[in-house]
């Protein structure tokens, strides 16, 4: 019982020594500082390597012992390196040094004291029974979830090759042209000298804001603009030249973003996705957003190969089958809402330790 519990703090203190910084040391006082000797060199990056066995003691708890008979130094408690990595592995694998010193260190005052309280009682209770059987739960559902994630990435080639199939279109690549049109032209405001006898300040010298008619004449003015950029690129004028113009024509200073776009893929367009079906050569139609017009050509497209998304596709199958391994265990559950108070949408909870998402958005099954 009492290791169930270590268990649970050990995560948690490990979090907490991740996350923790060193404290500043205090600053040297000036006297001090005159009377120092000189710096020593620094400390190499790593400890030089010590050859530690199996059987060999890495951690000893001086007066701690479970045999009261004994005393002094023949009372102590002794860890073995295979016996800490046993451990230390199944709690968090691969632990950095500093991690790893942490944890031992934590362990080490964790088993002194759960010791002490088992002498007052304190494992007695139904309070501290609440708490172990929250903290089996807990356990028992990290085991169930990177069992689950485990069975999830049991991917075989078929399955790699039939979603590539089903989602071809996602692995297409283009290389585009992408002309931007600014929504509006820059409205100058007239230069408003002070009345005669009047000091100029910034009240009496500032323009009034544009009018309504100048604003929709400077927004009409920039869609005429994208129509002209889209025919002149249909013609094959240069897009560099013309996302200058474009800009010039806005009344923006400074360079304009270059127009070329490499390795653009459907997930990437952001509710531009058409314009992948265009054809080598090909310009698409204006593209109206709140911010502008978009105009793109279309320079080149493949699609990708089997083998370079191969290890995207695992990924995005195996994440699919974990959440849909998941979404058993959080449906059919009511919460009183006069009880708790409004629901919100239950998160998905994280992928075990060393899962990582896809790099791009799966695809729609359907």
């Amino acid at each position: 019982m009492r290791y169930q519990c270590l268990v649970c703090l050990l995560l948690a203190g490990l979090a907490y020594g991740q996350a923790a910084q060193p404290a500043t040391p205090p600053a040297t006082p000036p006297a001090a500082a005159v009377q120092a000797e000189p710096t020593a060199p620094p400390a190499p990056d790593k400890a030089p390597e010590v050859k530690v066995g199996p059987d060999d003691p890495v951690i000893t708890l001086k007066g701690f012992c479970t045999d009261a008979t004994l005393s002094g130094d023949a009372c102590k408690t002794v860890i073995t390196r295979a016996q800490f990595e046993k451990l230390a592995d199944t709690l968090q694998p691969n632990m950095s040094p500093a991690v790893r010193r942490n944890f031992a260190t934590r362990y080490s005052w964790m088993l002194k004291m759960s010791t002490e309280a088992e002498k007052r009682g304190l494992d007695k209770g139904p309070a501290f029974e609440a708490k172990m059987n929250v903290g089996r739960l807990q356990i028992l559902s990290q085991e169930l979830s990177q069992a689950l994630q485990a069975d999830a990435g049991k991917v075989s080639d078929d399955d790699i090759e039939g979603y590539y199939k089903k989602n071809e279109a996602s692995y297409e690549q283009a290389t585009f042209a992408r002309v931007f049109i600014p929504r509006a032209k820059q409205i100058k405001p007239p230069v408003v000298k002070p009345k005669p006898g009047e000091k100029a300040s910034a009240q009496t010298t500032a323009p009034p804001p544009p009018t309504e008619e100048q604003r929709k004449a400077a927004e009409e003015a920039m869609k005429k603009v994208a129509a002209d950029v889209r025919a002149r690129l249909v013609k094959g004028e240069d897009p560099e030249k013309l996302q200058k113009e474009a800009f010039d024509a806005a009344g923006l200073p400074g360079n304009p973003p270059s127009t070329k776009w490499e390795k653009a893929r459907r997930a990437t367009l952001q509710g531009h996705q058409e314009v992948m079906d265009l054809k080598a050569g090909e310009v698409s139609e204006v593209v109206t957003e709140p911010n502008g017009y978009y105009v793109y050509k279309m320079v080149s497209k493949e699609t990708l190969s089997l083998d370079t998304v191969k290890p995207d596709i695992r990924k995005i199958i195996s994440s699919q089958r974990y959440r849909e391994g998941m979404t058993g265990f959080q449906s059919n559950v009511d919460l009183n809402d006069a009880y708790f108070g409004p629901t919100a949408r239950p998160a998905m909870p994280p992928p075990p330790r060393g899962a990582k998402p896809s790099d791009q958005p799966a695809p729609d099954p359907d």
